[in-house]
């Protein structure tokens, strides 16, 4: 499946989702509309009746109850006669119990003597409930003789009334969120199986030259010719032995990183002098790179020196760092290492290798510590490896906790620094 299609897909299915999504919050709102109004309604019926029995009471004439709703929640009740608060809420809990309302709410009535609204009770159906807010409730100056009811928890108390759109929400939901693992998941699996291809890729070529090396020396050396001049059997021998060494160093690589991810690093810790350490490294590295018309500078400027480190791994680290940037040089390699030491008390010692080659993208900068990953070069293998180096530098600077950073710019060159923390 190519790219395209797989973005298309991707594309499409994210549109199907947002759209049910959209179209689910588009229901569940004219939903809870839909219930709201019918909550209005109902509290209206109810208020109307409790009014008209509260004229009944005082022996007056039955009129038009006037009800006027001046919040979403808050309503006032007109009656033109004295209120008694009792009464009001008995008749307020038989309206509402007979409407099965089963909500909170907290009711005042207007003292007109005083020109305030006085608070009358909190009520629920609840044993023990606390009110959520004692709100002064507002006055309404066309009325004389009204009582004001307020329901805090009217918004809650609908939603408990959409248990069917909650729990389709709800669903969508884990729908949702199962999609998009799968969609990261195909995704990953992608990614892993064009680095599996990449790396298979690689490591056939690696392979293969020496192997062809090996074959054709052998076949050489099966010539009897070949056989009577002596120094050419030993040339040709030490070609298949140095090539042999090339294969066993590509297999330990393999398997010191399969190792690395099944086992659980052990690391040796010993105080080390890291000039010490990076002097001996350096030596190594010396003769290749002038032999590629390269510079190998050392600019070890750190005071303090001692470190707690696996000298072996540590070793292996500048190997791979060094050996990498003589890979990605096109020219004449220009090496630098360097140490400093940082922080207020000089308490780190900061290694570095920096190199003035290819350079690496900013997008590869974080991948390019992933396993078998290698800057894409198409079909080019003019650079071997088997993206395994920088994979293990990681490892092995996670395991020691240190910090391992990079600069690096297309065309300009890379650095990289590991932060170590001085030996106490």
């Amino acid at each position: 499946m190519t790219r395209s299609t797989i973005r298309m897909i991707i594309a499409l299915a994210t549109f199907s989702i947002v759209g049910i999504m959209v179209t689910q919050v588009y229901w569940v709102r004219r939903a809870f509309d839909m219930k709201e109004k019918q909550f209005h309604q109902t509290i209206h019926v109810a208020l109307r009746e409790v009014a008209q029995k509260i004229a009944v009471i005082n022996q007056h004439t039955v009129k038009p109850v006037s009800i006027k709703q001046l919040s979403s929640d808050y309503f006032v009740v007109n009656v033109n006669d004295i209120i008694d608060a009792n009464v009001l809420e008995h008749l307020l809990k038989e309206a509402f119990a007979k409407r099965e309302l089963s909500t909170e709410y907290e009711y005042g009535i207007y003292d007109c003597s005083t020109d305030k609204m006085v608070y009358g009770n909190y009520v629920s159906s609840k044993i023990k409930a606390t009110p959520t807010l004692r709100a002064k409730l507002p006055k309404y100056d066309q009325y004389v003789y009204y009582f004001g009811i307020r329901f805090p928890n009217k918004t809650t108390y609908l939603a408990s009334q959409m248990d069917i759109w909650i729990f389709s929400s709800f669903i969508l939901l884990i729908v949702t969120v199962f999609f998009s693992y799968t969609l990261f998941v195909i995704l990953r699996q992608k990614r892993l199986s064009e680095v599996q291809r990449d790396f298979i890729n690689n490591m056939t070529h690696e392979l293969k030259t020496p192997i062809s090396t090996i074959a054709v020396t052998a076949d050489l050396l099966t010539n009897p010719q070949v056989l009577e001049k002596h120094d050419r059997v030993l040339n040709y021998t030490q070609i298949i032995k140095n090539e042999n060494t090339r294969l066993q160093s590509h297999i330990e690589k393999v398997l010191q990183s399969a190792r690395m991810d099944r086992e659980k690093l052990k690391l040796n810790l010993e105080p080390l002098d890291a000039h010490e350490l990076i002097q001996e490294v350096l030596t190594s590295f010396d003769l290749k790179v002038k032999q590629l018309g390269g510079t190998l500078n050392a600019q070890l400027q750190a005071q303090q020196v001692i470190i707690r480190a696996d000298k072996e791994h540590l070793t292996n680290i500048l190997y791979n760092l060094l050996d990498n940037a003589i890979k990605y040089s096109p020219d004449a390699p220009e090496l630098v290492v360097s140490t400093q030491n940082q922080s207020r008390k000089n308490d780190f010692l900061v290694l570095s290798v920096q190199d003035q080659g290819l350079g690496i993208k900013k997008e590869y900068h974080k991948k390019i510590f992933d396993k078998f990953f290698r800057v894409p070069t198409g079909n080019i293998h003019n650079v071997k490896g088997f993206g395994l180096g920088l994979d293990y530098v990681k490892k092995i600077v996670k395991a020691h906790r240190w910090k391992l950073s990079l600069k690096s710019e297309e065309g300009k060159g890379s650095c990289f620094e590991i932060f170590v923390p001085l030996s106490k």
